[in-house]
C-alpha cells in the first residue's frame, strides 16, 4: 500500500502556502521545527502562546503574543501547532484554536534526527509495507495507517480518527491477570506500576527500572509497603554500560551524550532467566536497545508487551519488525491513545 499516495506533506504545504505561518508553542519540538523550517527557508511570522502563558517573552527573536494578538495583527493565518499534551482541556483548546484557524502539525522526532517526509516514506517503503502485513486487527491497520498519513500530513483528522481508550486495549489483547511477573522498564514514579495494578489487581512479582535519581527516589516512596518488587536505578540498554542522560525531563528524560551519566544494563543480566509474564517499555528512544538487551527473556517466555513505538520517526514500523525476528509466534496489535501529536502511539504483542 502506498499510505500517503495524492497527500502532501506538512513541509510542502508551510513553504508554499501565502498564509503567514504562526507557531504555538515554545520549548523543544518549538526548537525541532524552526531547525527544520532554516533547512527548508520557511519563514514563520511570529509565535504564540496560551494566554495564561503570555508574559512579554521571547522565543528565537519572537516577542511571544497572544491568538488574539495575531487575529488583530493578521486576520487569517496557518497555526503550526509545536507542542504536546494529554491533558483533556489542553487538547480541547487546541481543537477550538483549529476550527477558527488552519491547524498543521509538523512532526518532529522526540528521539533521533529523521524526520517523516516524503523522502524519509520511499526510503522505508518496503518495511512499512512489511510491518502493516504483520498487524492482527483491523483496528491496528487503521491506526497504522492513520498515524502515518497524520505524521505525514501533519493533519488532526486523522489523529482524531484512529483514538481510543486504554481501557480496551486491557479488556481484549492485554488481559491481566493477577498472576502476572510485570516488568516495567521506564517506571518514574511509579504511575505505570498503578496502572498495571488497577487491571490485574494483583501480581506474582514485580521488577522495575528508572535511571533518574530523583524519580527513583519517588518510585521507592511508591513502592515501600509493597512484597515480592524489585527497584533498579538503572536504564535499559542492549549492553551494560554508562549511558547519558537529559534528566531535566521528569518522565521524558531521554538519552543525551551530553546529559548526566546514569548506569544501564541489559535486561537479561539483571533478570537471570526470571520468568516475565508482561513487560511495559517506554525508554524515551532507547526502544531498539533495549529489545537487543531482553532477547532471551522475549524468545523464551514470550511476556506480552506494552511498547511505546512514537519516540522516533521509525519506531512505528521497526519495532513491529524487529519484535517478530525476536519471536515470529507474537500477534501485533497498535493503538493511539489521547495525545497530541501522536505520543502514546503503543504497540501491544500477545
Amino acid at each position: 500500500m502506498n499510505f500517503i499516495e495524492n497527500l502532501t506533506s506538512v513541509w510542502d504545504v508551510l513553504k508554499n502556502t501565502d498564509k503567514p505561518v504562526v507557531l504555538y508553542g515554545m520549548g523543544d519540538g518549538a526548537d525541532k521545527v524552526l531547525r527544520e523550517f532554516e533547512k527548508l527557508g520557511i519563514s514563520p511570522c511570529g509565535v504564540m502562546a496560551s494566554d495564561d502563558f503570555v508574559r512579554g517573552q521571547s522565543f528565537h527573536g519572537f516577542t511571544v503574543k497572544r491568538l488574539s494578538d495575531f487575529e488583530d495583527e493578521l486576520g487569517d493565518f496557518i497555526v503550526a501547532l509545536c507542542f504536546a499534551s494529554q491533558l483533556p482541556d489542553v487538547i480541547e483548546h487546541i481543537k477550538s484554536v483549529a476550527i477558527k484557524h488552519a491547524m498543521l502539525v509538523p512532526s518532529v522526532p522526540v528521539f533521533g534526527d529523521n524526520i517523516f517526509n516524503g523522502a524519509f516514506y520511499i526510503n522505508n517503503e518496503s518495511f512499512i509495507n512489511a510491518a502493516y502485513d504483520l498487524l492482527s486487527d483491523d483496528l491496528s491497520r487503521r491506526v497504522f495507517a492513520d498515524i502515518i498519513r497524520f505524521q505525514y500530513t501533519g493533519e488532526l483528522k486523522y489523529l482524531d480518527a484512529c483514538t481510543t481508550d486504554k481501557d480496551e486495549v486491557f479488556k481484549n489483547i492485554l488481559k491481566l491477570n493477577g498472576e502476572e511477573s510485570y516488568l516495567d522498564l521506564g517506571a518514574y514514579n511509579g504511575d505505570t506500576i498503578e496502572e498495571f495494578l488497577r487491571y490485574s489487581g494483583s501480581y506474582s512479582s514485580i521488577t522495575a527500572f528508572e535511571p533518574n535519581a530523583k524519580s527513583f527516589k519517588k518510585l521507592q516512596e511508591f513502592c515501600a509497603d509493597m512484597e515480592k518488587i524489585s527497584l533498579w536505578q538503572l536504564g535499559s540498554y542492549n549492553r551494560n554500560t554508562q549511558i547519558g542522560f537529559n534528566t531535566k525531563s521528569g518522565r521524558n528524560c531521554a538519552i543525551d551524550v551530553s546529559g548526566t551519566p546514569v548506569q544501564a544494563a541489559r535486561v537479561d543480566t539483571i533478570l537471570c532467566g526470571k520468568k516475565i509474564t508482561y513487560a511495559k517499555l517506554d525508554v524515551e528512544g532507547a526502544e531498539h536497545e533495549t529489545l537487543e538487551g531482553m532477547e532471551n527473556t522475549i524468545r523464551l517466555f514470550k511476556p506480552k508487551l506494552n511498547v511505546a513505538a512514537y519516540h522516533r520517526s521509525e519506531d512505528l514500523f521497526s519495532l513491529i519488525l524487529q519484535i517478530y525476528s525476536l519471536n515470529p509466534d507474537y500477534r501485533f496489535y497498535l493503538r493511539h491513545h489521547p495525545y497530541i501529536p501522536h505520543w502514546d502511539t503503543n504497540l501491544y504483542c500477545v
